[in-house]
């Protein structure tokens, strides 16, 4: 079993052989990932796990949360899970984001092979091409009933394969495909992008934020007409977003007093860069933060703003 630094390390080189951007490694805070990357429209955020079974809930949502709002895909990369190491082309899952070892990510990545096991709660299951499996029946001469007799198994259940409404064993799969003579298992797409669901973002009046100055910065944002998400566990403590698409914002508050505020700097410039987002930083008091990369506005300044183009323009 590999330590998480050589995870990260094996995983980050992946990447890059495979054509992959990626950002900094996110450390200079607790982060619920630990780099962005990018290959043309592909944007993924990835957290190593040594063992995937020590996902928190809190983690899990607020990396599916920053995914969705920036469309992208989250993806867990681990060793094992519990006591047991995680099976080669077999996705797994935690709290709804797919987890994978760093061979099954090199088939992804390198040799273009799609996992097609999904490891669920009882054992390996695989996802059946419904229609294929209709039409090739069909063809053949059989009924729903005489195929299901053939494989041994209920009308529903076959029935169920056939309307996408049930997943199949693995030995199932195998013995349907055996039967109809044409191959039914859809490969998994682990890169699937969180589709951003209505009403996700909450506005910062809706929201109950602890950081007195990050809730006034969030308000502002709102009353400029902007969508805006807090984020917890992320170099950067918001996301800010034009209903029109036509600008993201990723920005910190940062504390004068902050001891990593270096680092966490480099990190939203790079993490900005890969996912296309502008970086911004808004500040309570006139020193700002010294860096010709990432434009920082006194909070008094930012109060003054009375619309989207006036923000823009000092970006």
């Amino acid at each position: 079993m590999m330590k998480r630094g050589e995870m990260l390390d094996a995983t980050e080189s992946l990447l890059k052989k495979a054509g992959f951007q990626v950002s900094e490694r996110c450390i200079a805070r607790s982060s619920c990932f630990d780099f962005a990357t990018r290959k043309k429209e592909k944007l993924v955020f990835i957290k190593i796990y040594g063992n995937i079974g020590n996902v928190s809930p809190g983690d899990a949502s607020e990396l599916h949360s920053i995914s969705t709002h920036l469309c992208a895909s989250p993806l867990f990369v681990g060793d094992k899970t519990r006591h047991k190491p995680l099976e080669d082309d077999t996705v797994y899952s935690r709290y709804d984001i797919c987890a994978l070892n760093n061979k099954t990510l090199e088939d992804v990545l390198v040799n273009g092979t799609a996992p097609l096991i999904e490891a669920g709660p009882g054992g390996y299951y695989v996802k059946l091409d419904g229609e294929k499996i209709r039409k090739r029946r069909q063809k053949l001469g059989l009924s729903i009933g005489k195929l299901a007799e053939m494989m041994g198994i209920s009308r529903r259940t076959l029935y169920g394969y056939e309307k996408g409404m049930a997943k199949a064993s693995v030995s199932a799969a195998y013995k349907l495909e055996w039967v109809l003579g044409v191959p039914v298992v859809q490969s998994i797409d682990i890169f699937e992008s969180c589709a951003e669901a209505e009403g996700l973002f909450a506005t910062a009046r809706r929201m109950i934020i602890k950081h007195l100055f990050l809730q006034k910065v969030l308000r502002k944002f709102a009353e400029i007409r902007f969508n805006v998400a807090q984020t917890r566990r992320a170099p950067f403590d918001f996301i800010a977003q034009c209903p029109e698409g036509k600008l993201n914002i990723i920005g910190g508050v940062p504390d004068s007093k902050e001891r990593s505020i270096g680092r966490r700097t480099e990190e939203i410039i790079s993490v900005s860069k890969v996912v296309n987002a502008q970086p911004i930083f808004i500040t309570d008091d006139d020193g700002g933060i010294p860096n010709n990369n990432i434009p920082s506005i006194c909070h008094k300044d930012f109060a003054k703003i009375q619309c989207q183009e006036e923000l823009i323009a000092q970006l």
